[in-house]
């Protein structure tokens, strides 16, 4: 039995784009195990939450952080060490300082922690960077040049990756949540349906609150004037808001808070049920001829299902993730202004069946560009499993020797 450990993956957050990742990445280990007849447990290293989990079974389980277990290192690292081997994608975006310095100080606090657990890691698709502070970036170059494996999702996370001192072998892969399965009954429509996913973080500016992300246009007017404007159109489609973050808990970054009060200014959208799992709301999603968001794995959803896409980006994830597999729909919130945006999206829509026809072209170039990731990934769980049957788990990356101050950290 191989121990496979996931960290900054989420079993039960109100993301469900992080939770698409796990899922999706439990996915991809399973059909390892089944090619490789590797059995494989997997211990998904997650923060207590209020939602039900939406993953499980026999091969899956949780062991919960919090501030008082991290607080002893000690711990953190045992943790750790009852793996074989550990994933680690950032929560898809976290390994960067666009959301603050402590979320990033975290990341690297717990990844010094899991290296001193000398297990192999696999730094899974992920966006990394940017790292403008100069303190965070030795810091980063060193815990990438550490891992066994290091495999980016975009173009852009790999040049940056270069930029930043990183010489060693990277793979450009893409998004693993391309392969998440949908789950549940889909709605049928009787007229065009329109998803529009409206991100509770970005109506109230972000987390300071002060336009964090330096959008040109207010996000706030421009969803209010963009919803107006799908409504007006002559074929009366059904315009559906999409919360692809359903946190109660959280009303600054709710997006079904943002949704119903959306709703009471304009009684004819429709608003999408609480989705309890990521596939239900990537089989919701699946069912509409026309998506548009600014959440990035809504969008995803829609781009792995053919769904016609338009992308509203708040950061360069989104450019870098699906302009390196040649869809050019997205637009750049932090660079167009409100009736650019609105005309866009409006065009999108009437456009749809041509950007179907890309979308399908492109998550094929995304599939496989996926596929190298799962096959070097295969490589090392079966190097990590024939070392640990002869007993040699001292398994790390090439070239690197431990040092005395890796003791001290």
């Amino acid at each position: 039995m191989l121990k496979v450990g996931m960290l900054f993956y989420a079993t039960n957050s109100d993301n469900l784009g992080v939770g698409a990742l796990t899922v999706s990445q439990i996915e991809i280990l399973r059909g390892i195990s089944r090619a490789t007849g590797i059995e494989i447990a997997i211990t998904v290293f997650d923060w207590e939450g209020a939602r039900a989990p939406y993953v499980g079974g026999t091969d899956v389980s949780v062991v919960y952080l919090n501030g008082q277990v991290m607080k002893d290192p000690r711990r953190v690292i045992s943790m750790f060490r009852t793996c074989d081997v550990v994933l680690d994608i950032g929560a898809g975006d976290s390994f960067a300082d666009v959301y603050g310095a402590a979320r990033l100080n975290r990341m690297i606090y717990l990844k010094y922690l899991l290296y001193l657990s000398r297990r192999p890691v696999v730094l899974a698709p992920q966006t990394f960077g940017p790292f403008k502070s100069w303190l965070a970036r030795p810091f980063a170059r060193d815990l990438i040049k550490r891992a066994m494996l290091v495999a980016t999702r975009d173009d852009e996370s790999t040049r940056r990756l270069r930029a930043l001192g990183v010489t060693r072998p990277v793979i450009t892969a893409s998004d693993v949540a391309l392969c998440l399965p949908a789950e549940g009954r889909a709605p049928t429509w009787s007229r065009p349906s329109i998803g529009l996913n409206v991100s509770g973080l970005l109506m109230g500016g972000g987390y300071t609150g002060q336009n964090q992300f330096q959008l040109k246009a207010d996000y706030a007017a421009t969803v209010r004037d963009l919803i107006g404007a799908l409504l007006a159109l002559p074929d009366r489609p059904d315009v559906v808001l999409v919360p692809h973050v359903i946190s109660p808990s959280a009303p600054a970054e709710d997006d079904m808070a943002a949704a119903l009060a959306l709703q009471a200014q304009f009684p004819d959208v429709t608003v999408a049920p609480s989705f309890a799992t990521p596939g239900s709301a990537k089989a919701y999603i699946a069912s509409l001829d026309f998506f548009a968001g600014a959440r990035m794995h809504a969008c995803i959803a829609a781009f792995s299902s053919d769904v016609a896409v338009v992308p509203l980006a708040y950061s360069g994830k989104f450019e870098g993730l699906f302009g390196a597999l040649g869809y050019d729909a997205t637009l750049d919130c932090r660079v167009l202004g409100q009736g650019d945006l609105v005309r866009s999206v409006v065009n999108g829509y009437h456009n749809r069946e041509a950007l179907a026809r890309q979308v399908r072209i492109a998550r094929l170039v995304g599939v496989d560009r996926l596929r190298e990731y799962v096959d070097a990934l295969a490589r090392v769980i079966s190097e990590v499993a024939l070392r640990k049957r002869t007993g040699d788990q001292a398994l790390v990356a090439a070239g690197h020797r431990w040092r005395a101050m890796d003791e001290r950290l």
